[in-house]
């Protein structure tokens, strides 16, 4: 009898049957679970999300490219309802065209192929096919954020959760649809929205007069840091889903590294990783870099388990995947976590305190601080 061929075991691949499943999650598993490529990847991507929300994990979702323009904001949504995801790291640009629709303003389908000449006469701005007008959209939104600058007593440095979250409120205070934003709805359930480039939006060039004359909001980017890294640290276990890459990706990814090189309190990296992406890793960008070389700088637990990367549209997979999510998984109890920073973030300044390590690096500094 002739041996097994110990590299030829996987489940053999069929003609697949695409006639027999009703379900979406039928058939993820059935086709895209029986296929191969990227078909075979989204059904790992799909299988490991599950997985992370029955291990109760602390999942973030990390968006960038013009993701809630297309109308995005509508997954994100269904999945703080659900408690499928626990916090946000976001490009400013993401929460701003967020809140068009909340408030009845339009951004509509067009032509990728469009004369750009024409519709700058029009007043039109546009993202590949997607169309938004100055006067009908850009414009009354402005004022929605600077009336939040002006209605709002900025008492001291704040972090892009907190400003999200003062956003979030007024949005479903004032409003007539707020259901139809995630900022509102993180706001809502107690989830916190970082963006590690606050000043590369709308949202932050509406600050800048109130800046220049004395007011508005001071963004410090380090709470932000301090503040996801804290959540990071409390978690048992901790999972992403990363859309796109660019810099919320390495915002997520680099809360492993702030713990075990600038803190002295190593957690081993994180236990769950997908991206969704178009990038690939030879460019030397963070956006195509893997979960492989991500494990050489410490930033996750193992490359080969509950990690996959869909080489693919976010536009196409990410709705596939929390469709699959919400036939799969029972919702879990909202965290709050916006709620929680205060003590998550005392409970790690307490732990660095006692660590003799941290203490022998940091003795000096501490000393000239006065909190030693």
């Amino acid at each position: 009898m002739a041996k097994k061929n110990p590299h030829m075991q996987g489940a053999m691949i069929e003609p697949l049957p695409v006639a027999k499943n009703k379900s979406v999650k039928d058939f993820i598993d059935n086709v895209f679970g029986a296929s191969g490529y990227n078909a075979r990847r989204l059904h790992e991507a799909c299988d490991i999300y599950a997985r992370m929300i029955g291990a109760d994990a602390s999942i973030a979702l990390t968006l960038a490219g013009a993701m809630t323009p297309i109308g995005m904001s509508g997954p994100f949504i269904e999945l703080i309802k659900k408690g499928f995801v626990d916090f946000f790291i976001s490009t400013g640009a993401n929460c701003y065209h967020d809140l068009h629709r909340a408030f009845n303003l339009p951004v509509t389908q067009g032509r990728f192929d469009a004369d750009d000449g024409e519709l700058n006469e029009h007043g039109v701005a546009r993202i590949y096919d997607t169309y938004i007008g100055d006067d009908e959209t850009l414009l009354p939104t402005d004022r929605v954020i600077r009336d939040v600058c002006e209605q709002t007593d900025w008492s001291g440095p704040v972090s892009t959760a907190t400003l999200h979250n003062i956003i979030g409120k007024a949005v479903l205070e004032k409003a007539p649809c707020p259901e139809k934003s995630f900022v509102a709805a993180a706001a809502k359930y107690g989830v916190p929205i970082f963006s590690p480039s606050p000043g590369d939006s709308s949202i932050g060039m509406n600050f800048v007069v109130s800046r220049m004359f004395g007011g508005g909001p001071a963004i410090d980017p380090i709470l932000d840091i301090i503040e996801s890294t804290a959540i990071v640290r409390a978690a048992k276990k901790n999972g992403v889903i990363i859309l796109g890459g660019g810099a919320p990706k390495n915002f997520y990814m680099q809360t492993q590294p702030t713990l075990w090189q600038i803190l002295f309190d190593n957690h081993g990296g994180h236990d769950y990783f997908i991206q969704l992406t178009t990038d690939t890793p030879q460019w030397g960008g963070l956006s195509g870099a893997t979960p492989q070389e991500a494990k050489s700088w410490g930033k996750v637990r193992d490359p080969q388990v509950n990690t996959t990367v869909v080489y693919s549209c976010s536009s196409i997979t990410f709705p596939l995947i929390t469709r699959y999510a919400l036939d799969t998984c029972k919702a879990r109890k909202p965290r709050r976590l916006m709620d929680a920073l205060p003590a998550l973030v005392r409970d790690m300044k307490t732990s660095g305190g006692g660590n003799p390590e941290f203490k022998k690096a940091y003795g000096r500094m501490l000393k000239h601080l006065g909190q030693a």
